[in-house]
């Protein structure tokens, strides 16, 4: 019965409208629309890749090796089930033909037989069926490479030792997400080109993906008969070593790069709702203080403090329901906004529909937020006074609320910490921004009562303006606890996601000169080896390094004879386990190399296959010296003991491997040499880019990678990430300066006050602005220390612990942090101040 009179009450009194809850209500309805327009976006990108999984993939299952084809018993086993389609990709060099053409390039290349695509179409400018295109010595090339080359259709082009005709501009292929990532433009030929050009060579970097659609005279194959289909293959062929996707799973590092980036523009949402909670608190603690002579109405005809309580908390919940509402409504709308605006520009399958789970999830982060953050106000109206009916004072008391009502706080930051914890998907970073938002705001607290603290004891100053503003830093009711929260807050996140973003955009921009390779050169077959050192040492400077390691791939299959599948590897080690990776031997330790752990064998081992693994990815997948791992190498399981543990430097962009294995372990086995050049720091461009042209021209079958292109390139992805991720920002820090703007605005009451009475001794309006003027610098220009100082720190523990960036301290964005901050409580304080100043005192002295 308590229940609906509680909550007719608190409707009854919404009639009278919602004044002083606008900063409440935009605080809710930003952090809501953040987390449920991001997570709804998430949603639909998700579902596309699931409802067109079939067309990306190229069928129901795919079944993709490096190095080698399937094997004819392979071939006939995937037949019997399907029909069959197979491409092969590679990377190579394409060029034009003449003295004076451009630069060879970079591109992604792939063959494909007379039945792609088996699902979709591909798009070509002129119009024309892909067959025809590919005929003969056709080609299909991307828009950009044409640009680079200065080409056009009918043109010549050199890739390999053959020569092709630029039959069309390839404008879109319905597989191309399941390529990965791209690091040059795209060439589509036929497979019988592709054996002309004498880039199939053993042991070359080329990967053969045989598509399957399953025959079903009932329709298309069930997602059960898709499973059983796999684990009838693996099944057959235990050590194939194939890399097998399904239609349902088709790019698993695409899923998790956007699960990741969700979550965290999740937690950046997140803390716009953080932020946006010292708005809260302020508005409801204004709300308690404007209603003082209602609920005193109300115990003075017999309401208990609880019962006060129960209607005050029921207002203000109803009041959060409406800010979920807008910030759900925005949040539901924004996939569709993204697809009108920018549809054509996403490269992957994007449906926008309204997601309710990822609304609800919005939802109680918005209502759990508001629930936290009001409970310490609304806890203090339980004990307002029926004597503030008779007297009204500005210094209210400010004790603790009661312990049920901290108890209830308790429960409710703990429910909102648990929900942030439950619907993430890394767990471990998700306590990490548990931990720090806590720090944060009890940092930010001490910091608040340290201000408050000193001011109390600075000597008395002769200067009557500063003397008015130290005290109102430090007198009850200040504005110094809030100030300190919502401004430190979103200038902690600023500082911190600038000096990320310059961090890794200076990591990409500027490699190491004389210690980053310039160039990478793939597939150098062992005969080809002395021609190529030869050449090396005729067309480049003796001031430049070339180091040479074989190299093959390999993919992981078990751990101590388990299967990875069944590994529980940590976040940092679990893209190991995801396709092939790059292996070597060696008789010594490489270069960038430390051992940390185990010894190295002898140049001349001769016993059971020995590996040396990269520390952290072994530490990361629970492996310790003395166990072993199985890798797939040409069709063949290989099974290594760890002799030892290395620590290698990274971020060199050198020849690195996780796996390093004897000598013995692959005698006889085809493969090629990677090489790298490396040139002094003075080297020209133009040097560079006439090394790449002579290379290409006399050992056409030779891949050279570009350092600087690929950087470049890696850059242009990681600039429009950051855009998502400043947009995300963007929210939290509007709250932050609407919570600081509410902040203000919630001291006007007694601020009012003091001005009338300061104004009645004969105080003027130019003294008292001087005086509001110096507080609000000083508040900012402390806040903005502390909110830089915790910025760079975070920053830094980000950069070096999490990402394994050598740390930069950049301090031009973080003085430019420490100017907004100060100009943004300067304006804001002085436009709420400027009102107040121009206020009669007569009304206000007669209620004193």
């Amino acid at each position: 019965m308590l229940l609906p009179y509680i909550v007719r009450l608190a409707f009854r009194d919404l009639r009278g409208g919602i004044r002083g809850f606008g900063i409440f209500l935009a605080c809710i309805a930003l952090g809501v629309a953040a987390i449920s327009g991001v997570n709804s976006v998430s949603r639909a990108l998700v579902d596309g890749l699931a409802r067109e999984g079939g067309k990306i993939l190229g069928g129901d299952a795919s079944f993709s090796l490096i190095h080698q084809t399937l094997s004819p018993e392979e071939q006939a086993f995937l037949q019997a089930h399907g029909s069959l389609s197979t491409v092969a990709t590679l990377r190579a060099m394409a060029r034009m033909p003449g003295d004076n053409a451009p630069p060879p390039t970079l591109i992604d290349l792939k063959a494909v037989d007379a039945a792609y695509p088996t699902r979709g179409a591909v798009e070509l400018d002129p119009p024309m069926p892909i067959g025809q295109a590919l005929a003969g010595n056709g080609i299909a090339v991307d828009r950009a490479l044409v640009v680079r080359l200065n080409a056009k259709v009918g043109d010549t082009l050199l890739i390999g030792n053959t020569s092709l005709q630029i039959r069309a501009v390839l404008v879109s292929e319905p597989d191309k997400l399941a390529a990965g990532i791209s690091l040059g433009p795209r060439v589509l030929m036929g497979t019988d080109n592709l054996a002309a050009t004498g880039l199939i060579q053993p042991g070359a970097l080329v990967r053969w993906t045989t598509r399957v659609l399953l025959h079903d005279p009932n329709g298309p194959a069930s997602d059960a008969q898709v499973a059983q289909f796999v684990a009838d293959a693996n099944k057959a062929f235990p050590e194939a070593g194939w890399q097998v996707r399904t239609r349902d799973n088709v790019s698993p590092e695409f899923s998790k790069d956007i699960a990741r980036f969700t979550q965290f523009l999740t937690l950046v949402g997140l803390t716009s709702l953080v932020v946006g909670g010292v708005g809260v608190a302020n508005a409801v603690r204004l709300y308690v203080d404007r209603k003082r002579a209602t609920l005193a109405t109300l115990k003075s005809f017999g309401a208990t403090g609880g019962t006060v309580f129960a209607i005050a908390l029921a207002q203000v919940m109803l009041i959060a329901c409406l800010g979920v509402v807008i910030g759900l409504v925005i949040g539901a709308l924004l996939p569709f906004g993204l697809s009108a605006a920018f549809g054509a520009l996403i490269p992957v399958p994007f449906i926008p529909a309204v997601y309710p789970q990822e609304l609800v999830l919005g939802a109680v982060y918005g209502l759990l937020t508001a629930l936290v953050f009001s409970l310490g106000p609304l806890g203090q109206a339980h004990d307002v006074p029926v004597s503030a009916l008779f007297r009204d004072t500005v210094d209210h008391s400010s004790a603790w609320p009661r312990r049920r009502y901290l108890a209830m706080l308790a429960a409710a930051a703990l429910a909102l910490a648990g929900t942030a914890l439950a619907f993430s998907t890394d767990r471990h970073l998700a306590l990490i921004y548990i931990g720090a938002a806590f720090a944060a705001y009890v940092l930010l607290r001490f910091v608040a009562l340290g201000l408050m603290a000193l001011a109390r004891r600075v000597p008395r100053v002769a200067h009557p303006g500063l003397r008015l503003a130290l005290g109102n830093i430090h007198r009850p009711g200040a504005l110094t606890p809030s100030v300190v929260l919502s401004l430190g807050l979103g200038l902690a996140l600023l500082v911190t996601l600038t000096l990320i973003d310059r961090n890794i955009t200076d990591a990409l921009s500027h490699a190491m000169p004389g210690k980053t390779p310039s160039f990478f050169f793939l597939d150098i077959q062992s005969s080809e080896k002395p021609a190529f050192d030869a050449f090396m040492k005729d067309h480049v400077a003796a001031a430049a390094h070339l180091e040479e390691v074989p190299m093959m791939r390999g993919r992981l299959v078990k751990l101590n004879g388990t299967d990875v599948e069944k590994a529980r590897p940590s976040d940092n080690a679990a893209w190991v386990l995801e396709g092939d990776r790059g292996i070597t031997y060696a008789d010594k330790v490489p270069e960038g190399s430390k051992l940390t752990g185990g010894t190295w064998w002898a140049a001349d081992y001769s016993g059971p296959p020995l590996v040396s693994m990269e520390k952290q990815i072994a530490d990361g997948l629970g492996l310790k010296i003395g166990d072993n791992v199985t890798v797939n190498v040409l069709g063949r399981n290989v099974t290594a003991e760890i002799a030892n543990l290395r620590e290698v430097n990274w971020r060199s962009f050198g020849i690195n491997f996780v796996f390093v294995f004897s000598p013995n372990t692959f005698a006889g086995a085809p493969h090629t040499l990677l090489a790298t050049i490396t040139y002094p720091p003075q080297t020209k461009d133009a040097d560079e880019l006439k090394l790449l042209k002579d290379v290409s021209d006399a050992f056409p079958s030779i891949t050279s990678v570009r350092v600087h292109d690929v950087l470049e390139t890696v850059l242009k992805e990681t600039r429009e990430l950051a855009y998502a991720i400043r947009g995300a920002s963007s929210i939290a820090l509007l709250t932050s300066m609407l919570v600081l703007a509410g902040a203000l605005a919630a001291g006007q009451r007694a601020r009012i006050h003091d001005t009338v009475v300061l104004k009645t001794l004969g105080a003027t309006r130019a003294r008292l602005l001087g005086a509001y003027l110096i507080e609000y610098v000083l508040l900012g220009l402390v806040t903005a220390l502390f909110g830089v100082l915790a910025g760079i720190l975070a920053a830094w523990g980000i950069a070096e612990r999490i990402m394994k960036l050598d740390f930069v301290l950049f301090l031009g964005p973080a003085f430019a942090a420490v100017l907004i901050a100060l100009g943004v409580t300067i304006v804001l304080g002085l436009l709420g101040t400027w009102r107040i100043l121009g206020l009669k005192p007569a009304p206000y002295l007669r209620d004193l």
